[in-house]
């Protein structure tokens, strides 16, 4: 069993903003591989069943707004006894990439995103695999501003493709892991 997790904020007013492409990218994936799957409220989340090349994957976005989304993961981690360093893959934005980068990591720091450093502190490890979309910097306009807005055209035309292929490598990661899906997809942006 694989969880997959999309870090964003619930609500019509946060739809396509930058810190919402975890989102973006979850339903990428349940188009994929469940589509015309139902969301179940579970978990303190939205949650899709898919199967991934016969490969079990529970979908999750946590409703519980970016900054508490340690306790969805958490929840979902315990109630499937999942191992976070070999099951769990968290899907987030990042600031410190150029839009249209993505880039895998096995583990690693929050890194300044309190979305991951909600889930590090409720799962009490960073031991767990992180895929980040890069969002651009926001320069000298204020961050929590930046985040919550919406991408600029230009941007919306860098990142899209970086969405399809961080959907393509979370299937990767899914089936074949997290060295394989580092060593195919990490790389500058995606054209």
């Amino acid at each position: 069993m694989k969880l997959i997790v999309g870090l964003g904020n619930p609500g019509a007013e946060y739809l396509g903003t930058r810190h919402n492409v975890g989102f973006e990218v979850l339903d990428r994936l349940a188009r994929r591989h469940a589509p015309g799957a139902i969301a179940r409220s579970r978990f303190s989340g939205a949650m899709i069943e898919a199967e991934i090349e016969r490969e079990r994957a529970l979908l999750l976005k946590p409703l519980t707004f970016m900054n508490r989304s340690g306790q969805s993961v958490a929840e979902a981690v315990r109630f499937y006894k999942i191992e976070p360093s070999l099951d769990l893959l968290v899907l987030v934005d990042d600031v410190a990439l150029e839009c249209g980068t993505i880039r895998m990591r096995a583990e690693g720091s929050a890194g300044g995103h309190n979305g991951l450093a909600d889930v590090e502190m409720k799962l009490g490890t960073s031991a767990y695999s992180r895929l980040r979309i890069g969002i651009d910097s926001p320069g000298p306009n204020p961050q929590k501003e930046y985040v919550l807005g919406r991408f600029r055209p230009d941007q919306r035309e860098r990142v899209e493709p970086a969405l399809d292929a961080a959907a393509d490598a979370a299937a990767c990661w899914a089936v074949s892991g997290i060295n394989e899906a580092m060593n195919r997809f990490n790389r500058k942006a995606i054209a």
